[in-house]
């Protein structure tokens, strides 16, 4: 029988493995496109380093004793009197403010002073209308002569009396009554006389003068108003600027220091100065201090007195104080701006004679203003960094400069050798600017060249095809 054939499987040991493609080989393109590319950056790298500006060194050179020397300012230390000096903050007040009113009423008549002026005491001011106390001051003169006229009468009647009663002639009670009579007439007098005398001093009244030496203010009455006792305003206002004085405030702590010197009979000078403190205005003496301490600020009043020559202080000016406590003399002192702070503490440069500084420890006093006193540490003599000091360490090699070319710094800079002041990275760039016109130059000389050597063959071109003569 017949019977289907089967198709034949392989097994899959059988089966053959798998193959990869070959693999074309690599174009020598790409090769020669990566050797590019890196040989571009290595070259972009070196281009940038060649024109790259040096760094520069900062000035002073490096930081501590290696590099080059680092310019300084140097000061000597001295001997001389340093003060103890308390600051304060004050106000001006004047010894005296007097507003000037009228005694008495009446029209303002006339005003003889002028806004501003200086005046002493016993100057006129203004005047009041008079005539109204002038009547009344002789109206009481005559009484006063009438009465005087009756006790002259009683006091002869009186002696007549006197007469007869010793003759028995008349009764002692009409003696008595006529000594009653002459002492009432003699109290009547006495009454007129004070009233004639109130009479002139209101007359006197009507001439305003002023109470002391000072200076007028503004003029608050004008002339012809009516004025009276009880106005508030017045007419005018007088201070007085010379001398003047000015309060103010210290801490408790100093106040012992400050009564001890004033019971010992020292006159403590106090010096005025403006309100920045820059500019001195007048010159005084401590005249006394309060009898309380603030209780709320720790505080106690003093007040010192200026003759206030220069007419500099005004009151109600504000003002700093600068007291003069006491004096240290024939001391060591050195300028403030000498003094460094840091790990030794409190310390200064001290320049030794081989152009090196040494760190020198010191212990300060009293400073006064740019000058401290020197405990300890340096002496007479000494020469200390006062500028220039900022990047000095122990053993650092320096050059010594003037103040003056502290304070003018383009002198001080020094010129080097052949006059080029230029840095590294101007040298550099002009250099290389240099190099560049030098690579140009060759080109185009040739190009002139060659353009000569074309211009020549068409000359003799010219002159050979020319015909003969």
């Amino acid at each position: 029988m017949d019977q289907p054939v089967k198709p034949h499987t392989k097994s899959p040991a059988e089966a053959p493995a798998f193959q990869r493609p070959p693999t074309k080989p690599r174009s020598g393109g790409r090769v020669v496109l990566v050797s590019l590319l890196v040989l571009l950056v290595v070259a972009s790298i070196v281009w940038w380093t060649r024109h790259q500006p040096a760094p520069q060194e900062p000035a002073g050179g490096r930081r501590g004793g290696g590099g080059a020397p680092m310019s300084i300012v140097p000061e000597t230390v001295g001997k001389g009197d340093i003060g103890i000096n308390l600051n304060a903050l004050g106000t001006v007040t004047s010894l005296a403010t007097v507003t000037v009113r009228t005694q008495i009423s009446g029209y303002l008549n006339k005003v003889v002073f002028k806004e501003g002026d200086e005046v002493k005491k016993g100057d006129l001011l203004a005047e009041i209308d008079s005539r109204p106390y002038e009547a009344a001051l002789a109206q009481q003169r005559g009484q006063l002569a009438r009465d005087e006229a009756t006790l002259k009468g009683a006091q002869v009647d009186l002696t007549r009396y006197q007469g007869l009663a010793a003759q028995n002639a008349v009764p002692h009670q009409q003696l008595d009554t006529q000594i009653a009579l002459v002492a009432t007439d003699q109290g009547t007098v006495e009454a007129d006389r004070g009233l004639v005398k109130a009479a002139e001093v209101n007359l006197a009244y009507t001439k305003i003068v002023s109470p002391l030496d000072g200076r007028v203010g503004l003029r608050l009455v004008d002339q012809g108003n009516y004025v009276t006792p009880g106005d508030t305003n017045g007419l005018v206002v007088i201070t007085q600027i010379q001398p003047i004085s000015v309060l103010f405030t210290i801490p408790e702590d100093n106040l012992q220091a400050i009564s001890k010197r004033l019971q010992a009979g020292a006159k403590l000078p106090v010096t005025a100065l403006n309100r920045a403190g820059s500019a001195t205005l007048a010159q005084g003496t401590l005249t006394t201090f309060d009898s309380q301490i603030d209780p709320t600020t720790g505080t106690i009043k003093l007040r010192a007195e200026f003759p206030n020559e220069g007419k500099t202080l005004y009151p109600n000016q504000f003002v700093n104080i600068r007291l003069l406590l006491d004096t240290h003399k024939d001391v060591v002192t050195m300028s403030t701006s000498g003094i460094q702070r840091g790990v030794p503490g409190t310390f200064v440069y001290l320049v030794n004679d081989d152009s090196t500084v040494t760190v020198r420890p010191v212990k300060l006093g009293i400073t006064d203003g740019d000058r401290v006193e020197v405990l300890s540490g340096v002496e007479p003599g000494d020469r200390i960094v006062i500028d220039g000091a900022d990047k000095l360490r122990e053993g650092a090699k320096v050059i010594v400069r003037s103040e003056a070319d502290a304070n003018n710094p383009a002198a001080a800079a020094k010129t080097p050798p052949g006059g080029d002041t230029a840095t590294p990275g101007a040298k550099k760039r002009r250099r290389s600017e240099g190099e560049a016109k030098q690579g140009q130059d060759p080109k185009q000389g040739d190009a002139k060249q060659g353009d000569a050597e074309q211009d020549g063959p068409k000359q003799d071109g010219q002159k050979q095809g020319e015909p003969k003569q």
